[in-house]
């Protein structure tokens, strides 16, 4: 190799080094500025009650801030996609994710129930997504997003006479 192509070379992975930087950067601070209206993130009971259906599996799409589907949620493992088994509970959802940490969303907390197209910069044909709205703690709404392997799973999964 001819030195001026070593520089170049170098120069290059440079530049790429310090955009992969300057995007984690973004992430951590994005995350800080999301800790205060996100708090403390809801365990899962544990005592759950009587399972309804499920487990389904499929993938863990994000969670956004709601009503904007593309702000990403960014605290804790949130906003990473994962593997994830979703079971219906008597009670809520349970979300056991293969890269994270389990997510439960209790019925008291959720808003609505609903197929979508597209969350957290994920975007299907029709409607591939099933999106749980709930309420966290803090007031601030979140968008859950969940496409199953089957998805003909969705209407036991949204159905809420089965739980009653």
């Amino acid at each position: 190799m001819i030195l001026s192509d070593i520089v170049t070379l170098l120069i290059v992975l440079v530049v790429l080094a310090l955009l992969f930087s300057l995007m984690m950067l973004g992430w951590r601070r994005r995350g800080q500025r999301q800790a205060a209206a996100v708090g403390e993130i809801p365990t899962t009971p544990e005592q759950l009650r009587d399972l309804v259906f499920g487990p389904v599996s499929g993938v863990y799409v994000g969670s956004t801030v709601a009503p904007h589907w593309q702000d990403r949620v960014a605290v804790g493992d949130w906003g990473f996609r994962a593997t994830v088994n979703l079971s219906r509970y008597a009670d809520g959802y349970l979300m056991e994710r293969g890269r994270g940490n389990p997510m439960w969303i209790a019925d008291e907390r959720i808003v609505e129930v609903r197929r979508a197209s597209k969350l957290a910069g994920k975007v299907m044909p029709g409607d591939g997504l099933l999106v749980l709205r709930w309420e966290l703690p803090t007031g601030t709404v979140i968008d859950t997003g969940f496409r199953a392997d089957d998805k003909t799973t969705y209407r036991k999964l949204m159905d809420k006479r089965e739980t009653e």
